[in-house]
């Protein structure tokens, strides 16, 4: 089976291919994404954005496709960065830069606070044609460290502390994160729902 994916993100890509690969479902980007013009993300929750996109990024595909909202909701921050997760220092930056720009905001808004509870938050919508046809939700919880540990993953992951590995997702290894992580598991019931 063929599923299209609404992102450019090469880390996203990657995990989603990942977990594909277990259920023989072959997870390939929508063809020519770059060339579409991007739908403004104007949902203030994740789920509202990740529909926003499976709807108009479905128009664009030859069978189904999904698309994902994701963020960090640092729980002292009122769940914020949340739905500005990509582009909470507003930058201008891309890539690694980028995160590297959010990351040190996060650090810099969180300083005077003692919890640094917080979750990784992940919603599929998937959809044909340009019609929804249902949405999946992951969650993963942990704690943000004061600095950056870890080569690994992309994003928050070098901050994200996940107590049952003892280690952040960005010291773990992409088949470790992906076992637990928000995206794992909302693209994990994507596929029940396509292979029950």
């Amino acid at each position: 089976m063929k599923l299209y994916c609404a992102t450019g993100n090469p880390g996203k890509l990657r995990e989603f291919r990942l977990a594909g690969e277990v259920l023989n479902i072959d997870v390939e980007p929508l063809p020519g994404i770059k060339s579409i013009e991007a739908p403004e993300e104007t949902g203030d929750t994740f789920e509202a954005n990740a529909i926003l996109k499976a709807e108009y990024y479905s128009r664009f595909a030859e069978g189904p496709l999904f698309a994902d909202d994701s963020g960090l909701a640092v729980d002292a921050l009122g769940g914020a960065p949340g739905v500005l997760s990509a582009r909470y220092a507003d930058s201008g930056l891309s890539g690694h830069d980028a995160d590297e720009a959010n990351n040190q905001l996060v650090l810099k808004n969180l300083a005077p606070h003692a919890d640094r509870t917080a979750r990784f938050v992940c919603v599929i919508a998937l959809a044909d044609k340009g019609k929804v046809i249902q949405t999946f939700r992951g969650e993963v919880e942990g704690q943000l460290l004061h600095e950056a540990k870890g080569p690994g993953g992309f994003g928050y992951d070098p901050l994200f502390y996940y107590p049952p590995f003892g280690c952040t997702f960005g010291e773990a290894t992409s088949e470790q994160k992906f076992g637990v992580s928000h995206r794992g598991k909302a693209l994990r019931q994507m596929l029940a729902y396509l292979t029950r």
